[in-house]
C-alpha cells in the first residue's frame, strides 16, 4: 500500500458492490484500505435497480459510506414504471447524495439510443425534484448529452463522471457550471486529449474518483481497482495542474463536501443491518 496522502480526500464515483462487497464487513474492509492512505470517504453508485438498492443500504452500514442511484443507460432497454417508482424512494433517502450514474452510452450497443435518452431525461427531472446532483455516464456522446441537458434544463449541480472528453468539451461543461470527475484513466500516459482536460478544469469544479473496480490508474493499469486508487490520481493530477498535492487534495475534498451536501446526509443505522 502507498504513503498517506497530505490531506484525506473523497472517491467521488465507485462500486463497493462490484469490488466485491456483500455485507457491511466488506464493506468496511474496503473503506478502511482506502482511509489507510487518506480516501476517507467513499460514494458508492448503483448501475442496476438491484445495485441502486444494495448501495443504498450499504451507506447505511459505514459513516464514510454515501450512495448514488439509477439505472445504467445500457440498461434503459426495459426502463419500467415500477423501477422509476423504486428509485424515486432511493433517491429521497438522506444517505443518497446523487441521482446517477445516468445518461448516455454509444459504445455498447445495449440499449437503443432513443430508450436511452428517454431514461436520461427522467432522471434529470428526478435530481430536480429531489433537489440532489445529476451523475452522468457519457460515453462516446458528448454533444447529445450536452444537448439534452440544455434542452430539459439542467439540476442545480451537474456531475460529469469519469469524464472522457477533450480541454475543449471540458472548458464548454465548466464554463456552464458543470463539474468534472477524472478517473483513472486521466494518468494513462497514452490519453493525451484527456490529460490536457483535467488542466482546463477550475480546481474548484474538480472531483476525483475511482469507478472502480474499473479504470485502474497508472502504474497499476490493468489490475482491479478499489477506493484507494484515488490517492494515485489525484497524486498525478496535481502533476498536471502544477499545483501543491495537499492543497489539491483539501480543494477536492472541500468539493465533494459542497457538491453532495456531504455533512447533510448524517442520517443512518451503521448497524450492518441490511
Amino acid at each position: 500500500m502507498r504513503e498517506r496522502l497530505p490531506a484525506p480526500i473523497v472517491d467521488a464515483h465507485t462500486h463497493l458492490d462490484a469490488c466485491g462487497a456483500k455485507d457491511a464487513a466488506d464493506v468496511t474492509a474496503l473503506v478502511d484500505r482506502a482511509a489507510s492512505v487518506g480516501v476517507e470517504r467513499v460514494v458508492t453508485v448503483g448501475d442496476d435497480l438491484a445495485s441502486a438498492q444494495w448501495a443504498a443500504a450499504a451507506a447505511t452500514w459505514d459513516p464514510r459510506v454515501f450512495a448514488a442511484v439509477a439505472v445504467h443507460p445500457t440498461r434503459t432497454a426495459a426502463f419500467s414504471d415500477a423501477d422509476r417508482a423504486v428509485l424515486e424512494e432511493l433517491a429521497r433517502l438522506p444517505r443518497v447524495v446523487a441521482v446517477g450514474e445516468t445518461g448516455l452510452d454509444y459504445y455498447w450497443d445495449y440499449s437503443p439510443p432513443a430508450a436511452q435518452q428517454e431514461a436520461f431525461r427522467w432522471h434529470i427531472d428526478l435530481a430536480k425534484r429531489v433537489g440532489k446532483p445529476l451523475m452522468i455516464h457519457d460515453r462516446e456522446a458528448h454533444e447529445d448529452i450536452y444537448r439534452i441537458l440544455e434542452e430539459e434544463g439542467p439540476p442545480e449541480t451537474v456531475v460529469f463522471h469519469c469524464f472522457s472528453g477533450d480541454a475543449e468539451f471540458a472548458r464548454r461543461c465548466a464554463d456552464r457550471g458543470y463539474v468534472l470527475s477524472f478517473a483513472g484513466t486521466v494518468t494513462f500516459r497514452n490519453a493525451r486529449a484527456l490529460r490536457d482536460a483535467v488542466a482546463a478544469v477550475p480546481v474548484y469544479q474538480l472531483l476525483v474518483e475511482t469507478d472502480a473496480p474499473f479504470l485502474t490508474p497508472h502504474p497499476y493499469r490493468g489490475r482491479p481497482n478499489e477506493p484507494h486508487g484515488a490517492a494515485y490520481t489525484i497524486e498525478d493530477i496535481a502533476q498536471l495542474k502544477r499545483v501543491d498535492l495537499e492543497g489539491l487534495c483539501a480543494a477536492v475534498n472541500a468539493n465533494a463536501d459542497r457538491i453532495f451536501a456531504l455533512s447533510d446526509a448524517t442520517q443512518g443505522d451503521f448497524s450492518g443491518d441490511d
